[in-house]
């Protein structure tokens, strides 16, 4: 079994980025702006190794905080202004949001040539109709630049994604389906209501773990030499470690390493890319901004 090394192709691709945009002259780089609602722990992780990385590969960034009670208006306000401010190329709002602001509400306010996220509306029409002028959600990217690079042909083949988000699965698998040279695979999309999944399963040349429930793929729920991407992160209790919780993802690390051919590990596997994704969506942003 190939460990696909997340850490290490993220670190390519951010490398690639750095040398980039290091031909720039220092006055004139892409910029992206935070926007962080509240004070929740995941997120201001999130943010700040974002923040690491822009700096890391020479992408400015601004961190726009404002108190979990700010109303919808002041909010949708602030981004409007970010929109307009044409030194910054990218937007990224940083989910989840309190409640009385629905995300999706938040992801299309940000102007579509600054979703950075590839969340807004528009941008997921643009890969639905495959054009390529749109930005492409960072997870489902990641999965796709993972395979690229590991060697793992996607033509022809069959994909299953257990999952069906806006943000992972539904976005992932229209990237599958491409008339592409990383697209072109018989895509099979999962989710809570489907039954026999591990009849379903089992087909996958390619499997897609992507639903948020801890090690839910076993080993006899993947075929022999199968590809498997596990997406998910979830904190699982565990009173042996000083945080008092283990981060495990939607497959059974232990036992589908004994089946599969090539396995992403949690954490480690398809996490560092998403923020590498992201910061090539941002350098995208910066060069259409110049056009």
């Amino acid at each position: 079994m190939e460990l696909i090394d997340g850490n290490q192709i993220a670190r390519q691709v951010t490398e690639e980025l750095a040398e980039e945009i290091g031909k720039l002259p220092e006055n004139h780089r892409p910029k992206v702006a935070f926007v962080r609602v509240g004070e929740d722990p995941a997120s201001v992780s999130y943010v700040r190794k974002k923040e690491k990385t822009a700096a890391a590969v020479g992408i400015d960034s601004d961190l726009h905080v404002f108190p979990s009670d700010i109303p919808k208006e002041e909010l949708f306000a602030e981004i409007d202004r970010l929109n307009a401010d044409p030194s910054i190329h990218g937007i990224l709002v940083q989910a989840p949001l309190p409640s009385h602001i629905p995300d999706q509400e938040a992801f299309d306010r940000v102007s579509a040539e600054k979703d950075v996220d590839g969340f807004h509306r528009i941008n997921l029409g643009k890969l639905c109709q495959e054009d390529p002028t749109g930005f492409v959600a960072c997870t489902p990217s990641g999965v796709i630049e993972l395979l690229d690079r590991s060697g793992v042909s996607i033509p022809g083949k069959h994909v299953v994604i257990v999952g069906r988000s806006l943000i992972v699965g539904k976005p992932l698998s229209l990237l599958f389906l491409r008339r592409h040279p990383q697209g072109d695979a018989t895509v099979t999309v999962c989710h809570s209501k489907t039954p026999n999944l591990e009849e379903i399963t089992r087909q996958a040349d390619i499997l897609v773990a992507a639903v948020g429930r801890a090690e839910m793929i076993k080993g006899h729920m993947v075929k022999p030499g199968a590809t498997v991407i596990d997406v998910g992160i979830n904190r699982v209790e565990d009173s042996s470690r000083k945080s008092g919780y283990a981060l495990k993802g939607d497959v059974n690390f232990e036992e589908v390493s004994e089946v599969a051919s090539h396995l992403t590990p949690v954490p480690g596997g398809v996490g560092p890319m998403t923020v590498a994704m992201l910061m090539r969506n941002t350098y995208k942003a910066f060069q259409i901004a110049q056009d």
